[in-house]
């Protein structure tokens, strides 16, 4: 017989039970686990920026709250001073064109956009190219829209970019979003514009409208800028791109995204939003304003500050035989896991062996197995030290001492 505590248990709707498990709630639950016995562990497993935003930035934000102005309602899809400020930014970095009042959307971060997209576009059934391995909120976008994803797989041969001539003709017909990342999340790959220019192509072939994730744009290694999609010509015919200011200016917290280009995609973002909240605070919306149209001395300084840190980090590799390709932008290393363990069994021994979280290969796709990812989210000394208890487990041909 049924208790009264179960006979009114509250039953979810589908599309709750449908949802991707959260994978990295279970990294930070074991790293936690580690460091509540007081072990000295360094994390090296998540994305989340170490440096603080530049006092500039912040400083506008401390006068901007005392005006009254912001006190009230924003706009609902934003004042138009953001959309201004980031169309001046993509014009001076990228030489793009945007219209700010057709062709941008602002975002609360730009995980909000990436899972609205699939929204605004899948209906139940309906076909999603992702990449495998791929930044996990893609698949919950998916999930509540009730989309079927089919993967696209990221592979060293192939530079970690997708091979759409490997994608089956049929199966490109049926699919009507497409999402790609570069600089990309997990494997630091980079891509070039002829990629784009084969992206734009596919795009217009098979009718997809592409969402490009653009994420790390700010952080490019070895005096390589990296390529914004929107540069590609016919872009912003077939697709959107995705913009942050949580890693360019150390926002993360801050919660300031953008959707740029396709003015119809932009249209459906900004009405899916309106259903859902009045957009960010005012005084936010001039601070993030300023850190695009400012100087942008800081943006440099970081990329070159994430340089310096890659270039200690595979410095200790080499030295402990760790032998991996460096990545050509974002602030996440792709290393291969030794034999005899899987990505998950790896990381499990470093965080319980040496101290060290990193975040297993398999929770960005069936793909990422055999790797894991490491964030250049410490200083040289930290990174360095961390490779060094890697070292002493004599795992890749170095003595454990």
């Amino acid at each position: 017989m049924e208790t009264q505590e179960q006979m009114r248990r509250i039953k979810p709707a589908d599309r709750m039970e449908g949802l991707p498990t959260q994978f990295f709630a279970k990294l930070v639950a074991k790293a936690n686990a580690q460091i509540a016995k007081g072990r000295d562990v360094i994390n090296l497993g998540q994305g989340n920026p170490d440096q603080p935003t530049p006092p500039h930035i912040v400083e506008k934000l401390q006068e901007a709250a005392a005006n009254p102005l912001y006190h009230k309602y924003p706009p609902f899809s934003g004042y138009a001073f953001l959309k201004e400020a980031v169309a001046k930014r993509y014009k001076e970095d990228y030489g793009v064109e945007l219209d700010p009042a057709t062709e941008v959307a602002i975002l609360f971060g730009g995980k909000t956009g990436l899972v609205e997209i699939s929204q605004c576009l899948l209906n139940p059934g309906d076909i999603c190219l992702v990449p495998d391995p791929g930044y996990p909120d893609y698949w919950s976008g998916v999930a509540l829209a009730g989309g079927e994803m089919s993967f696209m797989p990221l592979l060293e041969k192939n530079s970690y970019l997708p091979d759409l001539s490997a994608i089956d003709p049929e199966l490109a017909n049926r699919a009507k979003l497409m999402f790609m990342n570069y600089p990309n999340n997990p494997t630091g790959a980079v891509a070039g514009a002829e990629f784009y220019e084969d992206v734009v192509q596919f795009a217009r072939a098979h009718d997809v409208v592409v969402a490009s994730d653009f994420a790390y744009g700010a952080i490019g290694y070895d005096g390589v800028k990296p390529v914004s999609f929107l540069q590609t010509p016919g872009a912003k015919e077939v697709g959107v791109e995705f913009y942050t200011l949580s890693k360019t200016y150390n926002m993360a917290g801050w919660r300031v995204g953008f959707a740029l280009g396709n003015a119809e995609v932009v249209a459906m973002i900004n009405l899916i939003q309106d259903h859902y909240y009045c957009s960010l605070f005012g005084g936010i919306q001039e601070a993030a304003a300023l850190a695009l149209t400012g100087p942008q001395d800081c943006v440099a300084e970081l990329a070159a500050r994430y340089e310096r840190r890659r270039n200690a980090l595979f410095e200790a590799l080499d030295r402990i035989g760790w032998k991996a390709e460096r990545p050509g932008g974002s602030f996440f290393c792709w290393l291969p896991v030794p034999d005899g363990y899987t990505s998950e069994q790896f990381a499990d021994k470093l965080l319980l062996e040496a101290d060290v979280v990193v975040a297993p290969g398999v929770g960005f796709g069936t793909h990422g197995e055999g790797y894991v990812r490491l964030g250049l989210l410490s200083d040289e000394a930290r990174l360095t030290e961390a490779v060094e208890r890697i070292g002493k487990l004599g795992l890749f041909g170095g003595s454990r001492e």
